[in-house]
């Protein structure tokens, strides 16, 4: 008997063989999307970048943790690497035959569960020509090049694990030619010229980051620098190349200090050390880039559009602060932001969320498509229709009409001041919400989110939001609504 159990205890406290990472961290509209068995710390990106030849070369440093005891890793990368190195020791390395950008790594010796590691890759390649799953994210421009993309767009220019769970604060250094500028996230650290004709270019990003909000565009910017009211640093940047919408994109993202001190009386404080914005023509829409979105010069065609800026900062909140927890949950960042824009529209003087939310209700016939996206899943072919965007505002809509408005800015202020610099899902902003009410929101949920069709609302609907009368600017309200769904943002 004690013989048994002492041969029990002995199997308990063995230690488990060192074994590969997993491939993914389990998301089910993107399999392979971040990495298992270790978390990212920081990221060290340093990179030298020649427009004429689309070529980027360098080294990306990785601190991260270990989860587990691991044999191998794997990273996100689609481009060439030259070498590897984990804890200063060569490590092996191979492409994953059954997942293009799936980089598998075999350091010399195991790597115990716990301990931080550094991950050097050293790399050199031509991310146009880089093809993942029938797609390439960098976009190469006349002067430059924009690395800009949603859900993925690490893997054309850094090493990682993407996905928004595992966040990273940042430092990216890149160097240019002279005549261009290379911009990021964060604060603008120093410039320098260490060789003839070629400047560096150094950004910090403080605050934990998901892998897609890191960007990077380099390009012959204008480039202006300022604080904001309260002491952040403020930088923008126009490519001149959107022509005669430039001073338009101006009136619009020069106004971005403006906007977020609006958005910080909804949601609570900026959460993050910097702000800005880059405009440029080589995109069809804009992303919520952290600390400095960046915006299509198609936006501004018809005169400045304060809209998707409001939409773009808004994320910095729901997306950015606090990021999905998976890709199907979209709707906390999309949704959100959308409803930013009704309420700056409110404090424009350009109608009521109620009247907007109307006004979007209205305009999709019962039988039109656009009530058989879900959005809170709405699938990946469906992940950035107008459903998520505008059914997702609408929501939330009949939510502040359902628990009143003390409650419903209670409810966003708060849910961001305990989740930022971290990630969290649909299912646990609905129990959050019922805690903050005090309300039974299952049915509402349901039916806005997670059920096909035109909801009811009126007095015996799910929701009442009816407006009485008009729209204020009823015109303004349609026209900005036609225009945002022209150039869908994310």
């Amino acid at each position: 008997m004690a013989t048994g159990i002492a041969s029990v205890l002995l199997a308990s406290t063995a230690t488990a063989a060192p074994a590969p990472g997993s491939s993914g961290v389990g998301d089910p509209y993107y399999p392979y999307a971040g990495n298992g068995g270790y978390d990212v710390a920081h990221y060290d990106i340093r990179l030298t970048y020649q427009p004429a030849t689309d070529l980027l070369s360098g080294t990306t440093t990785i601190l991260a943790t270990t989860t587990q005891d691991l044999s191998s890793f794997d990273l996100d990368f689609g481009l060439h690497v030259n070498s590897i190195r984990v804890d200063n020791l060569p490590a092996a390395f191979h492409v994953d035959p059954k997942e293009s950008g799936e980089l598998v790594v075999t350091p010399a010796r195991p790597l115990e569960k716990g301990r931080m590691i550094t991950v050097v890759v050293n790399y050199a390649d031509t991310p146009s020509k880089v093809v993942i799953d029938g797609y390439t994210a960098w976009k190469k421009t006349a002067d430059g090049a924009l690395a800009v993309d949603e859900p993925q767009s690490s893997q054309w220019w850094f090493p990682a694990s993407d996905h928004p769970t595992d966040k990273a604060t940042y430092d990216v250094s890149v160097e240019v030619p002279d005549n261009v500028a290379a911009l990021s996230n964060g604060t603008l650290v120093r410039r320098t010229q260490q060789r003839a004709g070629w400047t560096r270019w150094y950004w910090r990003s403080t605050r934990p980051q998901a892998t897609y909000l890191a960007t990077l565009e380099v390009g012959k910017f204008e480039i202006n620098q300022s604080t904001t009211p309260d002491g952040k640093p403020f930088i923008t940047a126009y490519d001149p190349a959107i022509g005669d919408s430039l001073d338009a994109a101006k009136a619009s993202v020069e106004r971005t200090p403006e906007i977020d001190e609006f958005l910080a009386t909804q949601f609570g404080p900026y959460p993050f050390e910097a702000q800005g914005g880059v405009v440029s023509p080589g995109l069809s829409f804009a992303l919520e880039a952290q600390t400095r979105p960046v915006y299509s010069g198609k936006f501004f065609r018809a005169g400045s559009n304060t809209s998707v800026v409001a939409h773009e900062n808004a994320h910095q909140w729901f997306g950015d602060a606090v990021s999905l927890g998976r890709w199907s949950d979209i709707w906390l960042n999309e949704g959100f932001a959308s409803y930013a824009e009704y309420l700056w529209a409110e404090h424009e003087g350009e109608g009521t969320p109620a009247e907007l939310a109307q006004y979007v209700y209205d305009s999709y016939p019962a039988d039109n498509a656009f009530w058989q996206v879900l959005p809170g899943d709405p699938g990946v072919a469906h992940q950035f229709d107008d459903a998520v965007y505008d059914r997702g505002a609408m929501a939330l809509q009949a939510l502040r009409t359902t628990v009143g408005d003390a409650a419903f800015f209670t409810i966003l202020k708060t849910w961001v001041a305990e989740h930022k610099g971290g990630s969290a899902r649909i299912e646990q902003f609905i129990a959050f919400a019922e805690r903050i009410s005090g309300r039974s929101l299952h049915e509402l949920f349901t039916t806005w989110l997670f059920t096909k069709g035109k909801p009811a609302v009126g007095p015996n609907g799910t929701a009442p939001f009816r407006a009485q009368g008009q729209p204020k600017a009823y015109t303004k309200i349609k026209s900005t609504h036609e225009s945002l769904a022209q150039a869908r943002q994310y």
